[in-house]
């Protein structure tokens, strides 16, 4: 076995927080509060910031402090709109990053769908990686399903379900009974408290529509 380091490429899942200005303050604020919602899901979570909206400069090194003190770690920034910008988040110690909608960044192929007999037992996690992920069974508290894809549940969502984790605006989730402590779809999720009381405990299905969740109960 060689002892020769090796560097591969890989996916992760990430949250994205997306300035409209350059009120650092504002923005660290929202953070504490979103980690105090849910610590079990925010806390020592990796945050990349887009700042494409953002017109004026940004104090890199307060806004990277503030993040951390907020309780996540900060790890990249993307939308800068020149090289200055781009060197400043360097020289504040963030990865500048980019993305793409060029087809040569989409998966080669499509994965055969992930399918899971068993409960999803608090504490476990069950990723699909470019593809859907199928749960003939329920998902507990604590418990936390992915997929690059849609995902379903053909019992009750007590955990978390997330779709779409590397983007893809066109995921669903579908749940016999929902009841879940966080839904997110490309990045953007609600929390329990967030779910209107029509859709609690019923069969639904949940898709984006204008950057935002939008919930729609299933009558079949």
């Amino acid at each position: 076995m060689s002892n020769i380091p090796d560097l591969k490429g890989s996916s992760f899942t990430l949250s994205v927080l997306h300035l409209s200005d350059n009120q650092i303050a504002n923005s660290v604020e929202f953070l504490k509060q979103k980690v105090e919602q849910a610590p079990a899901f925010f806390a020592s979570a990796p945050v990349v910031i887009n700042i494409a909206k953002v017109t004026s400069d940004i104090d890199f090194s307060g806004l990277k402090q503030g993040i951390a003190d907020a309780g996540l770690i900060p790890v990249g920034i993307t939308g800068c709109h020149d090289k200055r910008t781009q060197n400043l988040a360097k020289d504040a110690g963030f990865a500048v990053m980019t993305t793409s909608n060029s087809p040569t960044n989409a998966p080669a192929l499509i994965a055969p769908t992930k399918v899971i007999h068993t409960p999803i037992r608090s504490g476990q996690q069950v990723y699909a990686k470019d593809g859907d992920l199928v749960i003939l069974n329920h998902v507990s508290p604590g418990a936390e399903v992915i997929a690059d894809g849609s995902i379903h549940i053909h019992g009750t969502l007590r955990g978390r379900a997330i779709a779409g984790a590397s983007g893809q605006k066109q995921a669903k989730i579908i749940c016999q009974d929902l009841q879940a402590e966080l839904v997110s779809i490309a990045g953007n999720y609600w929390l329990s408290d967030q779910i209107e009381s029509e859709f609690w405990q019923k069969k639904v299905i949940l898709s984006m529509n204008e950057e935002s969740l939008h919930f729609e109960l299933l009558t079949i």
